[in-house]
């Protein structure tokens, strides 16, 4: 482990694994075994985040609340994240995950639909305390097939997870509403558009209907070739087509808005 990524782990508001179930408040500790639960299971679909629990790389934050101070915590964190994240050296066993948990009370969702845009407020919240400029390379549209959320000049892939996930059990890692972060790269490093990457995928996708016991949603798909990420972040119960506007708001038209 070179220097740079070990001064990085040394951070104010990420939490690793050990610290949780060693040291973590109450509710900490029981969401952690949830999902600690989930993923030491065999049948769990993603063979990334499994590997990354078994070898203890999940990072996580925990959020109180879905106010100011709250958000801000969030911010932070996010912004330790990704100075951890640059420093990663293409290697699967060196790829932290990001898991963000919000307490019960901080949440008052009971729908999938509910949760999904209390997540979308989250995004745009964190979107107001991004510390760097939205990269050129990434579309500020989350209609076009390049978008992709961004912080700390970062493309990031955000999973949300569930309680009210019941069909999808595979967005449900427990009682509490959780998003699970990773850089973009790392999902078109292993599981881009290649011929490795498609396998990869597939093998994902065969996991998830039986882990599910319904088709993978028809939404998931690979960055930049048709899919909207948009759609991928909060995955819907339903096998059916999907339409609508993003929620997300890049800042642009945001201070548009503000102006007028």
């Amino acid at each position: 482990m070179n220097a740079q990524v070990e001064r990085l782990q040394q951070t104010a508001k990420l939490i690793s694994q050990a610290q949780v179930r060693e040291g973590g408040e109450r509710w900490h500790r029981a969401v952690f075994e949830e999902i600690a639960a989930r993923l030491d299971g065999p049948d769990f679909p993603c063979v990334f985040s499994r590997n990354a629990f078994r070898k203890q790389l999940l990072k996580f934050v925990f959020v109180e609340s879905a106010g100011s101070d709250g958000i801000r915590h969030l911010a932070e964190a996010l912004t330790e994240y990704v100075e951890l994240s640059r420093a990663w050296d293409g290697q699967l066993d060196t790829a932290y995950p990001l898991v963000v948990l919000f307490s019960a009370e901080a949440v008052t969702a009971r729908t999938v639909e509910e949760y999904h845009s209390f997540g979308w407020r989250v995004l745009q919240e964190l979107h107001h305390h991004d510390p760097a400029p939205w990269p050129d390379d990434v579309g500020k549209d989350p209609g076009s097939e390049t978008w992709s959320m961004c912080f700390n000049g970062m493309p990031l892939f955000c999973n949300m997870s569930s309680p009210a996930h019941r069909n999808r059990r595979s967005r449900n890692l427990g009682r509490n509403f959780a998003l699970v972060i990773n850089p973009r790269e790392r999902f078109d490093v292993f599981a881009g558009e290649t011929s490795s990457g498609r396998r990869v995928r597939a093998n994902i996708r065969k996991r998830i209907q039986a882990y599910d016991g319904i088709q993978h949603s028809p939404q998931l798909g690979s960055y930049g070739v048709g899919a909207l990420e948009w759609f991928q972040y909060g995955l819907i119960e339903e096998n059916t087509e999907r339409n609508g506007v993003c929620p997300f708001q890049p800042q642009t038209a945001v201070e548009t808005n503000r102006r007028s």
